[in-house]
């Protein structure tokens, strides 16, 4: 083969392997363009490797929206998301609509060929989070889930040294996510989000990123759970709610570690202290994770208190970091943040969880049955 023929073939297998568009910009596809899609939206629209090929949504005005937002690139707009999978300009798709189509659409973008950014949770049942799971790992596309901690510097930081042993062993955790109150029934997501079937309720559908946190300073996945969950404040509040308004868990760590998880939609506004946190106990002392990354070392009997030093400096967290991690692992470079492993993982923790309190008793990450 000659020297010049061989460079020539390589650079244009290398381009389909990327499956990048004319100018090398990656023909991308939003789908669901509410408050969460619109934002992905923008996202996409700064990266200068991206090129918004087209935007679906059931709702025109949001529609509507979206493509004057992404007027430079003159996308495709249509009310229907398989088209947009049948695309041949599109080579990427973010889906961004409501939890319980996120498995449904991921799965058929992976079997298109296409590269595919799921929001979080993957999946609000484990049958659904196995489906994406086969697809991912079947696929030879990128997949990034949206656990858009992961890509959260002064975290990684804090969460880095915490694998380095600076707390030692890890004996428990206390993290919650408390709202000040419920959302709107006539808001842009009451049509979908008190319906337990399509959001999974606040513990899958928000709390998810709470307990991929814990999940990544265990490095692990739980293994079983308890707690209980109900209605405490909006008794059938909007009429015909079969999400909870509270829960308290408890979830083990393969080590025997215990990490307790509360959440509620009615933590006063003045009342003192974070509505949410994530505190690690360790063998060396405690860290307070989510904000502070302040670390609190034990004192020795009779010693003096020690120095109260952070993890992890802070930082101004670069935007859109999570999105620009996704166009580049399709150029081919970097290292994925939220792999469909840490995708699923986060979402069966949720489905652990929320099975524990609708069953009211131990449930088993066994009996959820997907491999990771």
């Amino acid at each position: 083969m000659e020297r010049r023929h061989f460079f020539v073939t390589s650079a244009t297998a290398a381009q389909a392997m990327f499956a990048q568009s004319p100018n090398d910009r990656v023909g991308t596809a939003v789908i669901g363009t509410g408050n969460r899609g619109s934002y992905l939206l923008s996202s996409v629209i700064a990266q200068p490797n991206a090129k918004v090929a087209a935007v679906c949504d059931l709702k025109a005005d949001r529609l509507d929206k979206a493509a004057s937002a992404a007027a430079a690139d003159n996308p495709f707009t249509t009310k229907e998301w398989r088209k947009v999978i049948e695309r041949k300009d599109v080579d990427a798709v973010f889906v961004a609509t409501p939890p319980h189509l996120h498995a449904e659409m991921a799965v058929a973008a992976l079997e298109a060929g296409k590269h595919v950014y799921c929001e979080k949770p993957v999946g609000v049942t484990a049958q659904q989070v196995r489906a994406v799971v086969r697809a991912a790992k079947k696929s030879k596309k990128v997949f990034v889930a949206g656990q858009q901690m992961r890509t959260m510097v002064q975290l990684g930081a804090a969460v880095g040294k915490i694998h380095g042993g600076a707390l030692g062993e890890i004996y428990m955790m206390k993290a919650q996510r408390h709202a000040t109150a419920d959302l709107a029934p006539d808001g842009s997501s009451g049509d979908w989000y008190f319906d337990v079937t399509k959001s999974g309720g606040y513990l899958i559908e928000q709390s998810v990123h709470n307990l991929d946190l814990c999940n990544w300073v265990m490095n692990a996945h739980p293994v079983r759970a308890c707690g209980f969950g109900g209605n405490m404040r909006y008794k059938n509040d909007p009429p015909g709610r079969t999400i909870f308004d509270n829960g308290s868990m408890v979830f083990e760590y393969p080590n025997g570690a215990k990490m307790t998880f509360t959440q509620n939609v009615f933590h006063p506004r003045q009342m003192p202290g974070n509505n949410q946190l994530v505190y690690v106990y360790g063998e060396k002392g405690g860290v307070d994770l989510l904000y502070s990354t302040n670390f609190y070392p034990h004192v020795a009997q009779g010693g003096q208190p020690a120095e109260i030093v952070p993890l992890a400096e802070k930082v101004e967290e670069p935007q859109h970091a999570h999105t620009k991690a996704f166009y580049g692992l399709i150029a081919g470079n970097g290292k994925n943040p939220a792999d469909i492993t840490i995708g699923a993982a986060a979402a069966l923790t949720a489905i652990l969880g929320h099975e524990a309190m609708t069953k009211q008793r131990v449930v088993t990450w066994a009996e959820l049955g997907v491999e990771l």
